[in-house]
């Protein structure tokens, strides 16, 4: 999926504001470089004026900002490395992280986006890439989770 339909799918299912999007991308990196007409370009479709594509680094310190704005910051470990390439196995994990989803919950966001998914298939998303039973996530199946996200968050 395009970095900047994730980001923008998140900011709705959360009800963000421009500034409140530069906030969660700073919890992650505080020297982070991004202001609000960034987030507001990352925000327009393409084919408009002023339009900017969200980088994976961008997204990926708006998907750990998200961790700690929904968990809290844990002192007590180091902080993860940022991915360099953020794929929607990626984005998966991280919204599981950020929301506290165990796999009855993730089953539930499928299912009431009406796109249901067996156990394993579930369990091979969250597998390491170079595992044998490894799934890569595709755009339809992140659409279909976000959509039944925003469901369960927005309540409706």
């Amino acid at each position: 999926m395009i970095n900047n339909d994730v980001l923008r799918s998140i900011r709705y299912m959360l009800d963000l504001s421009d500034g409140r999007v530069v906030e969660i991308i700073q919890l992650a990196d505080a020297d982070f470089p991004v202001g609000k007409a960034d987030v507001q370009g990352f925000l327009k479709k393409d084919d408009e004026a002023d339009y900017l594509e969200c980088s994976d680094r961008v997204l990926a310190h708006f998907l750990d900002g998200l961790v700690i704005h929904c968990r809290g910051r844990d002192d007590s470990r180091p902080t993860r490395p940022l991915e360099k390439r953020v794929t929607n196995n990626v984005v998966l994990k991280k919204l599981r992280v950020a929301f506290e989803l165990k796999d009855v919950d993730m089953h539930q966001a499928f299912a009431d986006a009406g796109f249901p998914i067996s156990k394993p298939e579930l369990t091979a998303l969250f597998r390491q890439p170079g595992h044998k039973n490894f799934r890569l996530c595709g755009d339809q199946l992140l659409r279909n989770f976000l959509k039944g996200l925003t469901l369960r968050v927005r309540g409706g």
